[in-house]
């Protein structure tokens, strides 16, 4: 199986911001893939609501919300992988 070289990076083909700051940088991507910082803020959620569960000795609750953290870890994790798939296929085009 004989593969030829690589095709070439271009990156003149790759959008540009030249003085783009981070609001605006912020509100860009999360037009570009809302469920990234959608899932962010529910692990975080999550997480402080199993802190406050295990501070007050509600043990199950808590290792409950833990479970849910890595879950809401895992679907995060999968929408920003979904999300530079969908920005590598965009590019292509």
């Amino acid at each position: 199986m004989a593969a030829g070289p690589p095709p070439p990076l271009e990156p003149n083909l790759l959008p540009t911001f030249p003085e783009e700051g981070f609001t605006e940088k912020f509100v860009r991507k999360t037009r570009e893939n809302p469920l990234v910082p959608l899932g962010c803020l529910c692990t975080v959620s999550v997480l402080v609501y199993g802190i406050i569960c295990f501070k007050r000795g509600h043990t199950r609750r808590s290792q409950l919300m833990m479970r849910a953290r890595v879950i809401a870890q895992g679907c995060t994790f999968a929408a920003l992988l979904g999300g530079m798939v969908a920005t590598a296929l965009k590019s292509r085009q």
